[in-house]
């Protein structure tokens, strides 16, 4: 009888503020992991969010809502496709460039002839600030960045990341 206690209590038990971060971040339609790895996990096209995990939640949370894009440009193909794209590898053969038009960015490999220009970015915004993401989210997923960064489980407030 005890063991089915502690089973059904462990069932109904309500995920930690980590816990609900990483299942946020990692979220296949909105999740961060869809464009940054943290800690090997997630996609490298974006930046890689180890480091930021060592700021303070207002830091964090700044960088997250940030509308400044210098990692996007436009890219403009002779076949007249355009999309928002963050370069890859590149050489004399191809160019890698992640389509952010899709989620999860789509890989594509272009030859460098057929690119008609890489212009600056004023078309694509950053996710959280598109989705508008709520303040109790937003700490949920700070907390799971500083845990996965530093180890803390220490909890975020979401007054912390207004």
């Amino acid at each position: 009888m005890f063991w089915i206690v502690m089973f059904l209590a462990q069932a109904t038990a309500v995920p930690s503020q980590t816990e609900r971060g990483e299942a946020l971040f990692f979220d296949a339609q909105q999740g961060c992991g869809s464009c940054h790895a943290l800690k090997g996990k997630g996609t490298a096209v974006g930046p890689d969010l180890t480091g930021l995990g060592r700021l303070g939640p207002q830091a964090i949370a700044m960088a997250a809502r940030s509308t400044v894009t210098q990692y996007v440009q436009v890219a403009k193909l002779k076949s007249g496709e355009s999309f928002p794209a963050m370069t890859g590898k590149k050489d004399e053969k191809a160019v890698v460039l992640f389509d952010l038009s899709k989620n999860p960015p789509e890989k594509k490999e272009v030859a460098p002839a057929d690119i008609a220009s890489m212009g600056n970015n004023d078309v694509w915004k950053h996710p959280p600030v598109v989705n508008k993401i709520s303040n109790e989210k937003l700490a949920d997923i700070v907390a799971y960045i500083k845990y996965a960064a530093t180890g803390s489980k220490k909890a975020v407030d979401p007054e912390d990341v207004k």
